[in-house]
Order: structure tokens, then sequence, then C-alpha cells
């Protein structure tokens, strides 16, 4: 009795002294800060090698003095270990490897203008490729190892470098700096088209011979502008040929459709294989060469029609559609080697699994990485392993692997683990509730650090952007919930309607509906969650967003007056005059028409509309925009601002004249936190 007596003893001490020191371990710990995001490394472009052995990828770290990102090419081993930096410019990107694996190229700008260069797994020094005075992106290897492709905008009349160099001179020298434009698209995102086209190169692996153009004259970019990517250009498997995505149309802006086309490598006759009036991209060869798999928008003029898996036999033309009854979105694909099986990645319900399907019509998709966030899949060589991202909103990207089955799934780098290991997050909870029509609605749901249940927390509602996009459960710099959680606030994210992830038809019925069903779905999820969590104070909240999210905040601001706060950052609040926009399609096709030939829906649909119905605005608002926002041009913000102003509503308009639809510049960034947080504190604490 005594023994056990003592022994117990013992153990209540040990046990006492283990919970102390992990309380002491968690009192040390902080709620996230501005300053401990914008310390953490930025994961991104994982690349497995050939032998499965090792991932290259590029991590970017923001540097506060120099104001721009810092990024460096690191490995690492599949079968564990450190990793390892293989450069130190802080200006390099993009990192392919060789089909032998025994060098990685890569994109660097450590000279001035973007270029290739080479590194050697030996060791050794970078060495570059490329000299031109127009530059290089978007870096392939052939199969054979024998050529590099690349993209560069140069123009389309000019036949070498030194043309385009002297053009490019005689422009900086001219006195007169004026846009002039002759067609639509004139500027796209946050530049205007200046007579430049990304074309088509190949030049040889061993610098043997000069550039040349695949696309000579071609009035078209390879990929699309702001549209395409690295997906968007590949070799066959013989190295003899290349398959890339363009859209010809003559009239851009209006225009969502791209087709695929195919290139011999030593030039010659551009061959068009797709002509469906949607958008055709990413096409990947099957290692065998009989067939190209792509993924397709089968709806013309709609930027947000599912992405369908699809299948080229290259002896026939004949094309399959793989995934129809697949209702969600397949990007990213990639195949077996023994091409028999297609993977991809698709968005669902907050999460992006990893998916697989037998490469024929009919075959039923089947979660690989299942429930969880996943991007930039690769594998290897051999199809045994996989290579991946993942991340959730407690967790910024790192690198997994798995073998090709899923199983097996393994964290391989660990770059934020000490700095996260310092701060207290919590994840996120998911539910479900009736939005607008009965129609279910997923939301979640992210609570303070030092989280207490029997207090009252200010609630902040986050809108998403899009509108056809969706809060994922993935780390995010631009908007961090958990930055805003950790200043004292239950932050509500929620999938309205036009989310994608849920189906064709849920992201469809955000057409000519704009401030309809989604406005119902984001109430009806205020309402449920006041009512769930009564923790949440229905007295204290605001509402915050950007893009669509910022006009929805506009529009919350005519429509009611239940909330304390509202921030719009780059927030459309007059349908018609954002008829500015560049990408014409969207508009036509969200509001059904243009807007003199459907004026009623454009001015339906418009905050504008309902400052005057509404009497006055009463919101405390902030308005944010970028000068070089040519998707919302930054005059919605002046519009929006002005009106508040006149009527007499507590407003503040901050405007970056050196940023576009977002703010990247990490200094722009830490104002822009600074702001937005001090105006919620100002109204809700």
């Amino acid at each position: 009795m005594k023994r056990t007596t003592l022994w117990c003893a013992f153990f209540i001490l040990v046990l006492a002294a283990g919970q102390s020191a992990a309380k002491a371990q968690d009192t040390a710990k902080h709620a996230i800060t501005f300053d401990d995001m914008i310390r953490m490394h930025r994961v991104g472009e994982a690349q497995i090698s050939p032998d499965g052995k090792w991932v290259a990828y590029s991590v970017s770290t923001p540097d506060m003095d120099a104001n721009r990102g810092a990024s460096n090419i690191w490995i690492v081993p599949t079968g564990g270990g450190a990793a390892l930096q293989l450069t130190q410019s802080g200006r390099d990107s993009s990192p392919v490897w060789s089909p032998d694996g025994k060098t990685i190229a890569f994109l660097s700008a450590r000279s001035g203008d973007s270029q290739i260069y080479f590194l050697s797994m030996d060791g050794g020094e970078a060495k570059p490729l490329t000299h031109l005075s127009t530059g290089a992106d978007i870096v392939k290897w052939s199969p054979d190892g024998k050529t590099i492709a690349f993209t560069s905008g140069v123009y389309p009349d000019c036949k070498n470098d030194d043309c385009n160099s002297k053009r490019d001179a005689e422009k900086e020298k001219d006195k007169v700096k004026a846009h002039v434009a002759e067609h639509l698209l004139y500027r796209h995102w946050t530049h205007w088209n200046e007579g430049k086209r990304s074309h088509l190169f190949v030049i040889p692996a061993d610098d043997s011979a000069a550039p040349r153009d695949l696309t000579p004259g071609a009035d078209y970019d390879v990929p699309p502008d702001q549209r395409g990517g690295p997906g968007d250009l590949n070799f066959s498997p013989d190295s003899k040929e290349i398959c890339f995505t363009a859209v010809t149309d003559p009239v851009e802006a209006i225009s969502t459709n791209g087709d695929l086309f195919v290139v011999p490598l030593t030039g010659g006759e551009i061959k068009r294989i797709t002509t469906q009036p949607g958008f055709d991209g990413g096409p990947v060869y099957s290692p065998d060469g009989k067939y190209i798999a792509y993924h397709a928008q089968l709806v013309p003029e709609d930027e947000s029609d599912r992405w369908r898996v699809m299948l080229y036999n290259r002896s026939t033309q004949k094309i399959e559609n793989l995934s129809e009854g697949f209702d969600r979105s397949a990007t990213d694909l990639f195949w077996s080697p023994d091409s028999k099986t297609i993977y991809f990645s698709a968005e669902d319900q907050t999460q992006q699994p990893i998916y697989a399907m037998a490469a024929h019509a009919g075959a039923e998709p089947k979660k690989v990485i299942a429930d969880t966030y996943n991007l930039s899949a690769s594998l290897s060589g051999d199809g045994k392993t996989l290579a991946f991202e993942r991340a959730n909103l407690s967790m910024p990207a790192e690198i997994f692997t798995a073998a090709s089955d899923g199983s097996g799934v393994r964290q391989l780098t660990h770059h934020n683990d000490s700095i996260l290991a310092a701060l207290k997050m919590n994840d996120a909870e998911t539910f479900w509730f009736d939005g607008a029509g009965g129609t279910k609605v997923q939301a979640m749901l992210l609570r303070p650090p030092d989280f207490d249940a029997s207090k009252k927390y200010p609630l902040l509602v986050v809108l998403h952007g899009g509108p056809q996009t969706m809060f994922s459960n993935a780390w995010g710099y631009r908007w961090n919930t958990q930055v805003f959680s950790a200043a004292g606030y239950v932050s509500l994210m929620i999938n309205r309607r036009g989310s994608t992830g849920y189906g064709q038809k849920f992201t469809d019925e955000i057409i000519n509906d704009w401030g309809g069903k989604a406005y119902v779905d984001v109430m009806n999820g205020i309402d449920y969650v006041l009512k769930k969590y009564p923790y949440t104070d229905g007295s204290r909240m605001a509402a915050v967003g950007g893009s669509y999210g910022g006009y929805m905040a506009d529009w919350i601001a005519t429509h009611t007056g239940r909330f304390k706060a509202i921030i719009s950052h780059a927030g459309i609040y007059d349908k018609n005059s954002m008829y500015a926009t560049e990408e014409l399609w969207f508009e036509e096709h969200d509001m059904q028409g243009m807007p003199w030939t459907a004026a009623e829906n454009y001015r339906k649909w418009a905050p504008l509309t309902y400052a005057a119905e509404l009497g006055k605005f009463k919101t405390p608002t902030l308005v944010i925009a970028g000068e070089r926002d040519y998707r919302v041009p930054y005059t919605q913000s002046l519009e929006f601002f002005n009106t508040l102003q006149r009527q007499g509503v507590p407003s503040k308009l901050v405007v970056f004249p050196d940023e576009g639809h977002w703010v990247l510049k990490p200094q722009n960034s830490k104002f822009w936190y600074k702001t937005f947080l001090d105006w919620l504190a100002t109204y809700l604490k």
C-alpha cells in the first residue's frame, strides 16, 4: 500500500510538472500578427525529379527593406532529410528537372531581365542559357534532354532580338509616353499592351545555337495573357512537337475561347487541333505518344464553366469528353507512366483533392489525396511517388509526398515550423446552413486565440471575390483570416451562391443575380451563426471583402444597417462604369448583355442604384483600391467614397498608386493590414 501510494504521488508530481511545463510553453506563444505572417516562407512550384529521389521547389520570403519577395531554389529528398538551398540571388524561380535528373533549369532575374539558367546537381555556379533583351518565361525541358522551350514577349514583326532591342530603346527615348489602342484587349490586369506578344521559342540545351521563334509573326500570346501558365505548353514524348494553348479570336476582350495548336520543333506549319468555342488548355501528352489529355470549358464566353477532362487521339483526331459526369472542375492534368491513368486536381467544398481516373470515357474519378487542400502535384518517372504542396488555414504550404495510390502521406519540408511553434492559432470549423430557397450552403468559422466561449466576440463577415471562386481551407497572405481573428474577432467565411467547388448549378446561380441569392445566403449564414454560436455578438459586426467581395460590401452598405463597419477593397459600385474593365466577357456574361442591350440588369445590380432608394448610407466604411487595377478600375472606389462623403458617412479612402487588384508589395501590405485592423477596432471594440 505504501509503495503504491508513493508511486501514485510520484506520478501526480510528474504529471503536474508536465502540465506546468505545457502551460508555460503555451503561455510563451502569442497570437499571430502581420509581422509574424510577413516573415513566413512561401513554398511553391514543387517538381519531383525523374528518379523520384528529390523535389525541387522555390521559396519566396518577403524582404521588407527591398519591398519585394526574395525567391530561391531549394531541393528536398523524398526519403526524408534536410532541405537544401541551391541558389542565393533572391530572384530565382520555376525549377524544372532535366530528363536525366542531373540538371535543374530555372528562371532568374539576377542580371536584370528574367533569363534561363542551368544548375548542375554535381555542384558549381548556375550558368545562363539565354541572353535575350526581351527575357524568358515559362521554361520547359524536352523529354530527350536536347531542347529547352520558353516564352518571351516580342514584337510580332521583329525577326530577331536586335530588332526587339532597338524597338524598346526607341520607345524609352521617345518623349511621348501615350498609350495607343486600336483593338480590345488593350490593357490587362496591371499592364497595358504596347504591341508585344508572348511567343514560343526553343533553344538547344547545349547552347549551340540561337533561340528560334516557333510562332513568328503571331499576333497572339503563348500562353494566353494572364489566363495561361506553364501547363499550357508541353513537348510530345519523342521531342518532335510542342502543343500549346492560344486565343486567336479577333476581339480577345469578349472571348473566352482558347484552342490547342501543335507545331514541329523544327518549325513550320502551326496546326490547330481543337475548335470548340470554349477554352481548351493544359495539354499533356500520354507517355506512349498516342493521346493529348487537356482540360476544357465547353460554354463560350463563360470563364466559370467547369473544366472537363478531354482526350485527343493523335492518329484519328477524335476527341472524347472523359469527365462529363464529374460535377467539379478538373485542372493540372498529368499521366501515369503506363498511359492508363490521368491525375488531376479539383476544388471540392473548401478542399482541393488530387484525383485519378482511367483514361477512357465513363471512368469515374477517385480521390487519391483526399480531404485536404493540395496543389502543384507531380509524379516520379516510375509512377510510384507523388509530390505535392499542401496547406490549410493554420499552415502555410509545405511539400508533401505520397505513394501514387495516396498511401503513406509524408511531410518533407518544414520551412515555417519555428515561426508556427510560437503562434496561437485555431483550426476552422466547417458547417452547413440553409441559404436562399433552402439550398445548403457551406461556411467556415475561425475563432480567435485564447478563445473563451463564455465571452462575446465581434463577428467579422469576410466576403470572397470572384464571384466564381470559393473560400478554401488553405493559407493565404493577402486576406489572412488568422491575422484578422487574432485581433479578437470571430471570422465567418461563407461559400455563398456563385462559389466554385459545389457543382456547376451552384456556381451559375450568380449569373444576373449578383445581389440576389448570394446576398440572402450571406444574411442567412449570419443569422445561423448568431443563433448557433452564442459567443458571437450581433451588435458588433463588420462586413469586409475584395473584388466581388468588395461589391457585396458595397451592396450590404445600401441594403442593411445591421453592421457597425464595412471595408470595401476594389469593390464594384456602378455596373455601367464597370464596363471600363478589360475582360468584357465577364461583364457581358454575368449581366447577360452589354450596358446598352441589358440596361436594366446593369442598373438593378449596381449598389449605386440603391444609394438614393435607401435615402442615406449609414455604416462607417473604409474604401481601398489600387491605381493600376484594370480589372476593377479604381474609379469604382472613388465613386463609392464620394457618395459616402457627400452623404456624411464616416469613411476613409486609401489608394495605392503602385498596386493593382491586390496589394502585393510588403510595405504596402503592412500599411493595408494596419489600416484594415485599425478601422475594425475603431467601430467594433
